[in-house]
């Protein structure tokens, strides 16, 4: 009796209420001690640093304007970006036939918003990414339901970016599976088959890579055939992605115990299913940071395409700024462009924290 007592005692005990956080002074936070001075000090003598940069931006700038000569008594020229945003966006697409460029923006992020839960990925995803992209590649061309053909040679801007970034990942995706899961064959010829194009891709630089695909490419290919210049960018940047994922993705499935395929085996599971659905699974949940890290370079990457020549966002700011008209804005086209690069390349962060945070929570229920 004592001990039922003690326990319905213990059981109507209210929950006590936790102390509330104390809060440090804002003197003691930024000058509690040697460090937080010393960092105080340096971060308010950077931000002075960047008083006359502010100015020059904000307080200064030429935010609209009729006369590009007015640029010249001013700060920074926004009113250069607002003239030729289109160009930049587009590049040389034919103005009569931007909205199809603009079409495929829209659907790109329309695809990427779609496929951010992972309740939808599955084959279906798949299905209908491979349907948007042919969709994309329609528009983008033309010549079919009364659109004016376009070709490749037009294509710039903004598209060019996001559909180089966008198939040269998803393309080297499957190859990278491939070379990670032929590096750790026991089998001699994949295996070493695996090990020289990773090491091969890897130990050349990707400007080494758009001039070969460029320049060597065509001469290697039989009489008669030929492969338009972005088609040979876009194998380059899909080369060099597969062989960058296939180390990461290599990295997590040694991270994978041993003992998940025997289990499979010894419960009847053939190996590809065992690979397929147990390990490569575990391995991915593994590597998102690395991933994540591979996706936003090859973002960045795109941009050392007008070394060959495609007109991309970069090649399209760079021409812009060459107008006599205007003052040569180049300091507002590059820092515009790098805020576009910026947004990509911060939301891909975002998400991936946010999916990492998602699989680690769900590895712990």
């Amino acid at each position: 009796m004592t001990v039922i007592a003690l326990a319905t005692q213990v059981a109507h005990i209210e929950p006590s209420v936790p102390p509330k956080p104390r809060r440090k002074p804002i003197v003691q936070l930024f000058f509690g001690d040697l460090v937080a001075s010393a960092l105080t000090v340096a971060t308010g003598f950077l931000l002075t640093l960047m008083i006359p940069a502010l100015n020059w931006a904000v307080v200064d700038a030429v935010w609209a304007t009729d006369d590009p000569s007015i640029c010249r008594e001013g700060g920074a020229c926004w009113a250069f970006i607002a003239a030729k945003f289109r160009f930049i966006i587009f590049g040389v697409y034919p103005p009569d036939e931007q909205w199809r460029p603009l079409l495929v923006i829209g659907l790109i992020l329309v695809m990427i918003l779609a496929s951010l839960s992972p309740k939808l990925w599955g084959q279906k995803l798949i299905a209908a990414w491979v349907s948007a992209v042919v969709v994309m590649l329609v528009l983008m061309w033309g010549g079919v339901l009364g659109m004016a053909p376009v070709p490749t040679s037009s294509w710039g801007g903004l598209p060019v970016t996001l559909l180089l970034a966008l198939l040269s990942l998803g393309l080297g995706f499957p190859f990278a599976v491939f070379l990670a899961l032929g590096r750790r064959s026991t089998l001699p010829i994949p295996r070493l088959l695996s090990l020289l194009t990773i090491e091969l891709v890897r130990g050349l630089p990707l400007v080494g890579l758009l001039f070969v695909a460029s320049i060597l490419l065509p001469l290697l290919l039989p009489a008669g055939w030929s492969i338009d210049k972005l088609g040979r960018t876009l194998a380059a940047l899909t080369v060099f992605a597969a062989a960058y994922l296939a180390e990461v993705i290599r990295g997590g499935l040694q991270g994978v115990p041993a003992g998940q395929i025997e289990a499979a085996k010894a419960l009847g599971i053939p190996g590809w299913k065992a690979v397929w659905h147990i390990v490569l699974p575990q391995a991915l949940q593994k590597v998102i940071p690395p991933l994540t890290n591979t996706a936003i370079v090859m973002v960045k990457n795109t941009s050392l395409v007008l070394i060959v020549g495609v007109f991309d966002m970069l090649s399209a700011s760079r021409v812009a700024a060459t107008d006599p008209v205007w003052p040569a804005p180049y300091v507002e086209s590059y820092v515009f462009v790098a805020l576009i690069y910026f947004l990509i390349c911060f939301g891909i962060s975002n998400y991936s924290r946010w999916l990492e945070a998602r699989v680690h929570s769900r590895s712990y229920r």
